[in-house]
């Protein structure tokens, strides 16, 4: 049965969202902070990885690193700011250099 065009927007209607959409604010939020997040991701990714090789689960990374589980959720999600300290703690984790090119001696 083919349904009226006012029956869809009826329908529609009744799944939108109480709350307005925050996509825009979001993603004006990702272009002003896209330096930074390249890099979150990045270091993300290179984490993932080196967590596969070691066999390790968030939870144990996070109690090698002294932190909750879910700070290591949000550090994987690669749109956590992270301070050189978190980066020196992730390296001494996961035995991974990620800071240590930067400073190598020219």
């Amino acid at each position: 049965m083919m349904k009226t065009k006012e029956e869809i927007v009826s329908r529609l209607n009744n799944h939108e969202s109480a709350t307005p959409s925050q996509w825009r604010e979001k993603a004006e939020w990702r272009m002003s902070n896209k330096t930074w997040l390249r890099y979150s991701q990045h270091i993300a990714m290179m984490m993932l990885d080196r967590m596969e090789e070691l066999g390790l689960t968030q939870k144990s990374l996070a109690s090698r690193m002294g932190c909750s589980q879910q700070y290591i959720s949000r550090v994987l999600k690669g749109t956590e700011n992270l301070s050189i300290e978190t980066i020196s703690k992730i390296e001494a984790a996961l035995d991974l250099s990620i800071l240590e090119p930067a400073f190598a001696v020219r």
